[in-house]
């Protein structure tokens, strides 16, 4: 029987664009958000700062649960992505940063582009540019397919919603 993983990830948006790992497998580059598992008694918010510091140098100050998507394929473990809009505060002070498995960079990716972007899961992409552009999603976005299942159909977003999309600044009150 496999394992259950909790594992707390963040949607930083700066100015129209989102913080993401930059990753390269045999099939080339794709992009995943920051963060990573839990560890016994530390609280969400807690693993999701944590890991965004140590994965990419910065410090974030977590907010609202956005999302909620499953991942049990693919892994040794079903997976549990719990994602929080973080706040960016600035570079981190006294963690070193180290990359994960395969993790060649960090980068910001424009949001109002992101459905185009190799991003995974990639049911993110459409509800990452959908929250910045105003649009209310519901929070569980289910289980994530194989492949890339997510590119069938373009956005249906208004010029307006692009608009606010690529001038979004996640703001935790």
């Amino acid at each position: 029987m496999r394992e259950i993983r909790t594992s707390a990830k963040a949607v930083v948006v700066r100015d129209g664009r989102l913080l993401a790992l930059r990753l390269r497998d045999a099939d080339g580059v794709f992009y995943i958000l920051p963060g990573g598992g839990q560890e016994p008694g530390e609280s969400l918010r807690d693993a999701v700062r944590r890991e965004v510091a140590e994965e990419t140098g910065i410090d974030v100050r977590p907010g609202e649960l956005l999302f909620v998507i499953e991942g049990p394929k693919g892994e040794s473990f079903h997976r549990i992505d719990l994602v929080f809009e973080c706040e960016y505060i600035g570079q981190s002070r006294g963690v070193e940063p180290h990359a994960d498995t395969n993790q060649e960079g960090v980068e910001w990716l424009d949001v109002a582009s992101l459905y185009s972007a190799p991003l995974y899961p990639s049911r993110l992409r459409a509800a990452i540019t959908e929250h910045c552009a105003g649009r209310r999603r519901e929070v569980y976005l289910g289980c994530e397919s194989e492949g890339d299942p997510e590119v069938r159909t373009p956005l249906a977003l208004t010029p307006e919603e692009l608009e606010s999309a690529a001038r979004y600044t996640s703001v935790v009150r």
